[in-house]
């Protein structure tokens, strides 16, 4: 997350899933993969990225996607 700027857990979460995305993905566009997005938000929720519902990745993508 250093390559986003992104120094502390508090930061983080104060960010949340979408924006530490976008910012990772603007520090490093080629290595950064919606898994990261998925994996950013499962450690937000203390568990592996595998098990967020499909629903929640679906939303998350979208979010993420979506020009501001």
């Amino acid at each position: 997350m250093v390559e986003a700027g992104i120094t502390s857990v508090a930061e983080l979460r104060a960010l949340g899933a979408v924006a530490t995305y976008r910012q990772l993905k603007h520090a490093a566009p080629r290595e950064t993969s919606l898994v990261a997005l998925y994996a950013i938000q499962g450690a937000l929720m203390d568990c592996p990225w595998t098990e967020l519902p499909k629903a929640m990745r679906e939303e998350l993508r979208e979010a993420a996607l979506t020009p501001d």
